[in-house]
């Protein structure tokens, strides 16, 4: 099984910044793709980015790309997204995931963090 654990939230005012962490631990792979997502109140939950562990290879939904970075550090299994000028708009609970290779849905989910802009 896998364990994914998000910290890093917190409430933030408008053009400000916030790295999101999400540790992995337990049976992972260097193959895993791992991707941040977000639901927003009274919205459906969305891909924000995702980023493959050994290649690290990037992928961003068209909202964010610019102001959302995603990066991994294999030494502490760790991936990070980093928001930068950050929205009201970007309210919502973000959730990191875990896709094996070659599964189209991913499979793991952490418990979420909430992130808060104020405007």
């Amino acid at each position: 099984q896998v364990q994914l654990v998000e910290s890093g939230g917190g409430l933030v005012q408008a053009g400000g910044s916030l790295t999101l962490s999400c540790r992995a631990s337990g049976r992972t792979f260097s193959s895993d793709v791992m991707g941040w997502f977000r639901q927003a109140p009274g919205k459906e939950r969305e891909f924000v980015a995702a980023i493959n562990w050994s290649t690290a290879n990037t992928y961003y939904a068209d909202s964010v790309e610019g102001r959302f970075t995603i990066s991994r550090d294999n030494a502490k299994n760790t991936v990070s997204l980093q928001i930068n000028n950050l929205k009201p708009e970007d309210t919502a609970v973000y959730y990191c995931a875990l896709r094996r290779r070659g599964v189209s849905s991913y499979n793991y989910w952490g418990q979420g963090t909430q992130v808060t802009v104020s405007s």
